[in-house]
């Protein structure tokens, strides 16, 4: 732990900074908790946290937005009136400006009366700062932040008191604050934050972002995870033939993982499914079962899997169909090339369109930054198709984000259907996903880049589908066809043939023994590793957001260290 005082002869006043310093605050939304939708004839009117507003009622759609847009509702009537289900819409966040659709489903209390609870994704930052002496006497620090991992971007580094004023250097420059002594409080002027932030002392108890497990276990105890009313069967490690020795080193491994430097691992959630049971489920930092963790561009294998379930239900499109023809509302397009009009569904799907668009090169046009930070086209739809043309489709796989969300244009193109009320009705509801939080392009579609918020163990079930062959519980959700289609190789984008459509294809080497493997992965360390000759799925949350470095790991060294050792049949002996 960082030097919580200033040591004896110290003349530096700066050693009146050294110890943890901590921040939380969450921004809204203010509107939330319960809504009633009441009709009295054709008068139709919602009510929620004080507000209210008319209900526009179109066949048995329904629609209203909150005075001020503090809130939006769309949705449907069922048939026998007993129920309104859709999706609620929070409004732009504070911290990132995106707005998420949460679903929603309002049951008839009584006549002409519906109710349900909103329960939108809370605004919230949660900072902590360390602060520590060098060796040379010096005092450096570094920011973790457990939802964003801005300490990651900022890269803090020395930071020096001169009388009240606090002077911090950082990769984007000089960072300046205040020192409060009285009030013992540290105020801060930090990039993207439109208003300072005080931080105050935190002790060991007080800090569940910051340290693995609050207060701290000296001795790992693994306990089976408790069944829910979520489709997950459970067991015990040895009950589904896993090795608890591997896999409890694991967990001790990052019970004491020591704080100390913003690239630290920050594994936030790690569980594991073997033979259809959910076997190990642990937290850390201050995360749990049922708080929904962003699962970032792991959410482009769940968009490839819309894709799969609307060609399974008959949508009017294919692998081959070209992508223009299902955007007729397009008239023209920036930098016509005949290239473009070669693009298709099966180009987007293995990110190899061809397109001016790679993550990886933050000066290519179709960078997901660029396209997101530019305000000069809000459709981001029209955006992609506008791209210059820098490949033949299909000759050169790029990173591209902008792409793979291009596939929910085709989704709902197709099929005539919102993308929230598609995942919902298709992948969601069929998988007994009770809740998520999508977050909304500025034209109000959904995202299908990445981003989505899930329960972790909803997010496993991912991996479970397509390793039982597209079947959740006996229900086939998407066609086995599919399944055996997206974790095929189509392309190569870092290594040989390590990309089928929206999934990562893998090959471990453990114990002298080959285990094939694909997953779906999103920046911070958001994994699903699906590993069939196992009959197993591991799921990792993370924070390490920006850097690759650190969370590749996860799948790459800690999965054949630790989790194929726990089920490999040489390391089942007790």
């Amino acid at each position: 732990m960082p030097e919580p005082a200033q040591a004896l002869g110290d003349e530096d006043p700066t050693a009146a900074l050294a110890g943890l310093w901590g921040f939380e605050r969450t921004f809204g939304p203010e509107v939330r908790g319960e809504l009633t939708v009441t009709q009295q004839g054709s008068l139709w009117r919602a009510r929620i946290a004080g507000f209210e507003a008319p209900v526009r009622l179109d066949h048995d759609k329904l629609t209203f937005t909150l005075p001020g847009e503090r809130g939006e509702f769309r949705g449907r009537l069922s048939k026998d009136a007993k129920r309104i289900v859709g999706h609620w819409i929070q409004p732009p966040t504070t911290t990132g400006g995106t707005r998420y659709a949460t679903p929603l489903e309002l049951k008839a209390v009584r006549a002409n009366v519906w109710r349900a609870q909103v329960a939108p994704l809370d605004d919230r930052v949660e900072l902590y700062l360390s602060v520590s002496r060098q060796e040379d006497g010096t005092y450096s620090s570094f920011l973790r932040d457990p939802e964003r991992n801005v300490g990651a971007f900022l890269r803090l580094g020395k930071i020096q008191l001169q009388g009240d004023a606090i002077h911090l250097a950082s990769r984007r420059g000089e960072i300046v604050g205040e020192y409060d002594k009285l009030s013992g409080t540290l105020s801060l002027a930090l990039p993207s934050f439109p208003t300072a932030l005080d931080f105050t002392r935190r002790g060991g108890d007080q800090a569940t972002g910051f340290y693995p497990r609050t207060p701290a276990v000296e001795t790992y105890v693994y306990r089976q995870p408790r069944a829910d009313a979520d489709g997950w069967a459970t067991a015990s490690l040895r009950g589904v033939g896993l090795n608890p020795r591997p896999l409890a080193a694991l967990v001790e491994r990052i019970l004491q993982t020591k704080t100390d430097a913003v690239t630290t691992p920050y594994i936030q959630g790690l569980l594991v499914a073997r033979h259809g049971r959910l076997a190990l489920e642990e937290y850390f930092y201050g995360f749990d079962k049922n708080k929904l963790h962003d699962t970032r561009s792991a959410g482009k294998s769940l968009t490839t899997t819309l894709v799969g379930i609307a060609m399974d239900r008959g949508a009017r499109f294919d692998a081959a169909t070209p992508v223009l023809s299902l955007f007729p509302n397009y008239k023209t397009f920036a930098n016509d090339d005949a290239r473009k009009r070669r693009v298709t569904v099966r180009h987007l799907l293995s990110m190899s369109s061809g397109f001016a668009c790679d993550d990886d090169d933050d000066n290519s046009p179709g960078n997901e930054d660029n396209m997101q930070s530019q305000t000069a086209q809000p459709d981001w739809y029209k955006y992609a198709l506008d791209l210059p043309m820098a490949h033949e489709p299909g000759e050169r796989a790029l990173y591209c984000s902008a792409g793979v969300n291009l596939l929910g244009g085709v989704i709902t193109r197709a099929t005539g259907k919102w993308l929230p009320d598609f995942l919902y009705e298709n992948f969601a509801r069929p998988l007994d996903i009770r809740t998520y939080h999508m977050n909304l392009t500025p034209t109000g579609d959904g995202y299908g880049a990445g981003g989505i918020y899930l329960r972790p163990r909803d997010f496993l079930k991912l991996g479970q589908l397509f390793l039982d062959g597209g079947r959740w519980r006996g229900r086939q959700v998407v066609s086995r066809k599919w399944v055996e289609q997206a974790t095929a190789p189509h392309a190569s984008i870092h290594n040989a043939n390590d990309y089928g459509y929206g999934w990562w294809l893998d090959e471990y080497q453990v114990g002298g023994k080959k285990y094939r493997a694909f997953h779906a992965a999103g920046n911070g360390g958001q994994l699903v590793v699906v590993i069939p000759e196992l009959d197993m799925v591991v799921a990792f949350t993370a924070g390490n957001y920006g850097d690759f470095r650190t969370w590749s790991k996860f799948g790459g060294e800690l999965v054949p260290q630790f989790i194929i050792p726990a089920a490999a049949r040489q390391s089942t002996k007790p």
